[in-house]
């Protein structure tokens, strides 16, 4: 039986760019950043050291020669937070891409980027 989802794979070309924006721009927190010493390099992230859930950023390139047969495509993910107004006008102050905050059935949404434009989103919901 499956009882939640661990991590979530992100491949990324600049693992050090998108860690710089998770972290200083979003807000994220560093798990763990590790490397096997052969080249092959996973960081570990999350909104909190507490968080049940964590995303590990890859090296695209690398893993499409070790495994070609992956689908290497940007997950699509909802993120929640209980302040999503507040949260909009910080991404906007620091320059984030973000697209409109829009009114949904399931409440206020709007998506965001990163530095390589992969997409994402983010739903107002109280805990």
């Amino acid at each position: 039986m499956i009882n939640q989802i661990g991590q979530v794979m992100l491949y990324v070309n600049n693992q050090d760019e998108v860690l710089k924006f998770w972290t200083e721009k979003v807000g994220f927190t560093v798990l763990s950043d590790q490397n096997n010493g052969q080249g092959m390099r996973w960081i570990e992230i999350a909104p909190t050291k507490e968080a049940e859930t964590s995303i590990v950023l890859h090296n695209k390139e690398l893993i499409a020669k070790m495994q070609p047969e992956l689908n290497l495509g940007t997950p699509s993910l909802m993120f929640f937070s209980d302040h999503l107004e507040e949260l909009y006008k910080e991404f906007t102050d620091k320059n984030i891409t973000v697209g409109e905050l829009v009114n949904m059935p399931g409440g206020k949404v709007f998506n965001f980027a990163d530095p390589e434009n992969n997409y994402f989103a983010i739903m107002e919901k109280s805990k």
